[in-house]
């Protein structure tokens, strides 16, 4: 235990020095570590202290990017540790972990060693096509290529579901006033976040709450109820439910059992965008004294249920469990982030390319060497300075 003294000799705090030595410390650096009692005013003055004898503030994400720098840890994990800090559930946290542990990068690392080795056969057959090349005339390269297209392809789908892991699915629940969308928000949330009322227009705002299903976070935003209305406040809650809808992963369109599909939500679904998954949503089963069931007619999934009973709130779970694209990948998926999907999606490409082209040797070597490439910069072996000041930039200040 040592006192921390502030410029005059008095005490500021009293706890503890732990020195990290290079090259075993997280940064790979000489690190000491200062450990007082917390409060935020003590270390307000703490850190004002050591700024006066010489030190400055972290910026954002700059230990995990001097570990990078000094080959401690892969882009991959450097990024995962901001990725466990900004885990919304265990699942995600968990993932977290395995990547920082380093067992995406594994995986990576074996896909560019085994395209490392292709591209070795068949640009050696390309710079000696006299020479007979192991693997080359008995297609056993081609065989090779294909199992590797075959794992990239696995791996991007654990790519996709572990990135649904990390950001979730943003769900947004639309139609007309008094179907009860307050009432499933109540209900997917498990209290009551939203007020109800027989009053159509109570909801003004937009009311979200976050969810988890199956460990994957589910984003769900009540919205005014859609209409033409006098009212300003109102009419400000309606072009606000637009904007919500706008930004939708999925739009929960919510109509009444009891009337069915009226005109007006039929207006409602005209006025939607497209491109963005609707799935239409019966309510008040229980008032049309029918049960929860699932149908499907012309690509538009319907599904009835009661936001007050329950009844028919599993169907949905499971029906945007389909859309985030599920498949209960459990341990196994990779948290990635959006520049991984894009560098893996590229690599699958180009394997595939390679596949075509085998014939084509000058071109298959090409589309090797692009694949090969694309994966590297996952890990940051490839890596442009911009990007990586992109990346660290969005961690938490100094981590």
């Amino acid at each position: 235990m040592r006192n921390f003294l502030a410029a005059d000799g008095s005490a500021l705090d009293r706890g503890i020095l732990v020195f990290f030595p290079s090259p075993q410390s997280f940064t790979g650096e000489d690190v000491l570590e200062l450990q007082g009692h917390g409060g935020p005013v003590v270390m307000q003055m703490l850190l004002a202290r050591c700024i006066e004898l010489g030190a400055r503030v972290a910026e954002p994400g700059e230990f995990s990017r001097r570990a990078f720098l000094n080959d401690k840890l892969d882009l991959v994990q450097a990024e995962a540790v901001a990725d466990l800090i900004a885990a919304e559930t265990a699942a995600a946290a968990r993932s977290a972990v395995r990547s920082m542990s380093g067992d995406f990068s594994r995986e990576v690392h074996s896909l560019v060693e085994r395209l490392v080795d292709l591209r070795m056969r068949v640009e050696a057959a390309l710079d000696f096509p006299e020479e007979e090349i192991d693997g080359m005339r008995d297609g056993e390269v081609a065989q090779r290529l294909g199992v590797l297209d075959a794992d990239l392809g696995a791996l991007l789908d654990r790519a996709r579901a572990g990135s649904m892991l990390r950001s979730g699915l943003h769900l947004v629940l639309a139609g007309l006033p008094n179907v009860g969308k307050s009432s499933l928000l109540n209900r997917l949330a498990g209290e009551e976040r939203a007020i109800v009322t027989e009053v159509p227009g109570t909801t003004r705002d937009v009311l979200r709450e976050t969810i988890q299903v199956e460990g994957i976070p589910m984003h769900v935003i009540d919205t005014a109820g859609l209409r033409q209305t006098e009212d300003p406040v109102e009419r400000i809650g309606v072009a606000r439910a637009w904007r919500e809808i706008e930004r939708a992963d999925v739009i929960l369109q919510m109509i009444d059992a009891r009337s069915g599909e009226t005109a007006g939500d039929r207006e409602i679904a005209s006025s939607l965008p497209t491109g963005v998954e609707r799935i239409l949503v019966e309510n008040k089963c229980d008032l049309a004294g029918t049960g929860g069931e699932r149908n499907e007619r012309d690509g538009l999934v319907s599904l009835r249920l009661s936001a007050v009973t329950g009844e028919g709130i599993g169907l949905l779970h499971d029906e945007l469990l389909r859309v985030a694209g599920w498949r209960g990948h459990g341990e196994d998926v990779v948290l990635a982030r959006e520049r991984h999907l894009e560098a893996l999606a590229i690599a699958k490409e180009k394997s595939a390319l390679a596949i075509r082209r085998i014939g084509a040797i000058e071109l298959c070597a090409e589309e090797l060497r692009l694949a090969q490439e694309a994966l590297s910069r996952i890990t940051g072996e490839f890596s442009a300075d911009d990007l990586l000041g992109e990346i660290f930039s969005r961690f938490c200040i100094g981590k």
